[in-house]
């Protein structure tokens, strides 16, 4: 088995994988990363997004040997210690969240239509840009005022840095 590494949440990371694995079966089974997803293994629902290189990527339609030397970001990378990201504490404030399935998934995404379109995304664009990720539960309505939430948070938080 070939062997891939990669940086994972900022960290090294790697291991003797088949040809076929999957980035999101590496990431579960093993390194044990559990908040992405696994909802359809079609690529439809979106709860397996993770960045590569800074951009949202579903990690089931990505063989991890294809992501090898990248920077792999994930849901339980993108917070400060203790801290929530601004996306992350946009959802809970907005409660654009419900059984929580599908939630990692959409911050990632969230994060990077923010990150493309800066402070100024309106819900037209959040709107058509989420269609490739499904919720079961909420409506959309309270994520998508979450994410508008978010992309001023983030304005502000990246001013301050």
């Amino acid at each position: 088995m070939p062997a891939v590494k990669l940086m994972v949440n900022g960290k090294p990371a790697s291991g003797d994988v088949e040809d076929r694995t999957l980035l999101v079966q590496f990431l579960r089974d093993h390194l044990g990363l559990t908040g992405t997803h696994v909802g359809c293994d079609t690529s439809q629902c979106g709860a397996c997004v993770v960045h590569i290189d800074g951009r949202a990527v579903k990690s089931c339609t990505v063989l991890v040997g294809q992501a090898a030397g990248a920077n792999v970001t994930t849901i339980e990378g993108i917070a400060r210690g203790d801290e929530l990201h601004p996306m992350q504490a946009a959802f809970r404030d907005n409660h654009g969240l419900q059984c929580g399935f599908c939630t990692p998934g959409m911050i990632m995404s969230a994060i990077d239509i923010v990150n493309r379109h800066g402070g100024s995304v309106d819900e037209a664009t959040v709107r058509h840009e989420l269609e490739g990720n499904i919720c079961r539960c909420t409506g959309y309505h309270n994520i998508v005022r979450s994410v508008l939430d978010a992309a001023g948070r983030m304005k502000v938080a990246q001013a301050a840095e």
